[in-house]
């Protein structure tokens, strides 16, 4: 689990890559490179305040990978009150 200050989508991630998603940490943020196709998946889920999972890694690696989940929730209270 990664806390953030702040989170990047960027939707220029070529197919051609390899990759299904990319993740990294940039300053006290997370980028998350994804295809266009997955960006605008996002951007309906967004729209209609659904949660979202993001797998990032290689296509084809088998290993463990890395998720990225956006999560409605129903209490703020346990929100960041920054």
């Amino acid at each position: 689990v990664t806390g953030a200050s702040f989170v990047v989508f960027n939707g220029a991630l070529k197919t051609s890559s390899g990759f299904l998603a990319k993740s990294s940490i940039v300053e006290d943020g997370l980028m998350v490179q994804i295809t266009r196709e997955t960006m605008e998946s996002l951007r309906q889920a967004l729209r209609d305040k659904k949660d979202f999972k993001i797998t990032c890694g290689k296509m084809d690696a088998e290993d463990v990978k890395e998720y990225v989940d956006i999560c409605w929730v129903e209490n703020e209270e346990k929100t960041n009150q920054g």
